[in-house]
Parts: structure tokens; C-alpha cells; sequence
């Protein structure tokens, strides 16, 4: 997928950036905490949602690509959610260009090795990391997953 055509005004404005990052796979309230976080760290939010291709390190996402993006992009805090690149994780970056990067208290990026590769490829953001909500016991897709399993196996 080109991105070439997805150019999102930046120079000048005086707005602040944030871009999340997830597989939102049946979305839940931590999903919602998550995203609702992010969104106060800034004036405009922009979502990333994995592609099911992408999706090594866990099982592959139940809802497909396309309605979760739909999803997502429904949700009154987002500005804007695209699909990711198959190919290069960095690509959307290019167009996106965000000031802050918030990461879930589960992705699996050390912040400080993303924000050098980040200024190494010309695009200087600050990572910030979402803490877990306490106040959320299902607030993951695999508590969900086994507490549906428990009531219903």
C-alpha cells in the first residue's frame, strides 16, 4: 500500500500530533483508556491499526483488518485511523509525522531505541508510554478471551 496520497497538513501549524498504534482486535474498555489517554497527551490523534498480516507475536486478530479500522476510526477521540504498512512499520510515519507516540503498557518496543530510529529516519518524536488502567479488569483482548471461555467453554 502507497501512503503518497495520504499527506496530512503539518508545516506551520501549531498543533500537537499523537499518534497510537495497536491491533485493536475486539475492541474493550482498555482499547477505549488506551486511546482516551493518547488523546489528552495532545489536539489531534491518529491511529495506527496492524494489519492482520503483521500480527507475529500474538494469535492472529478474530476481526479482520478492514471492520477494525472501521472500528476504530468510529471512536469520537480518534481524528484520523489507517491501516499500516505491510512492508515497513515507519511508512505511515512519513505522512503522519507525529510529535508524541503513545505506546500501550503491553507493545513491545523499548521507547528509547524507538525514538533513535525514529530521529535517525528524520522523524524526531517523544514516546510516551500508557500505563495499564487499574480500574479495568477485562481490559485486555486474552482476559476477555478467557473469562468468555470460563463462563461459556
Amino acid at each position: 500500500m502507497s501512503y503518497a496520497y495520504r499527506v496530512y497538513p503539518r508545516p506551520g501549524d501549531s498543533l500537537t500530533r499523537i499518534l497510537a498504534t495497536g491491533t485493536f482486535d475486539i475492541l474493550h474498555p482498555g482499547h477505549i483508556y488506551f486511546l482516551t489517554q493518547a488523546r489528552e497527551l495532545g489536539d489531534e490523534l491518529f491511529v495506527i491499526v496492524a494489519r492482520d498480516s503483521n500480527v507475529t507475536h500474538k494469535p492472529k486478530p478474530i476481526v479482520p483488518e478492514e471492520q477494525r479500522l472501521e472500528m476504530v476510526n468510529a471512536l469520537g477521540m480518534v481524528d484520523k485511523a489507517l491501516l499500516g504498512s505491510e512492508k515497513d512499520m515507519f511508512e505511515p510515519l512519513k505522512e503522519i509525522r507525529p510529535d508524541i507516540i503513545a505506546l500501550g503498557y503491553d507493545q513491545r518496543f523499548d521507547s528509547e531505541l524507538l525514538e533513535k530510529e525514529l530521529t535517525k529516519r528524520g522523524l524526531p518524536a517523544n514516546v510516551v508510554r500508557i500505563p495499564l488502567s487499574k480500574e479495568c479488569p477485562l481490559c485486555s483482548t486474552g482476559a476477555i478471551i478467557k473469562e468468555v471461555l470460563k463462563r461459556y467453554g
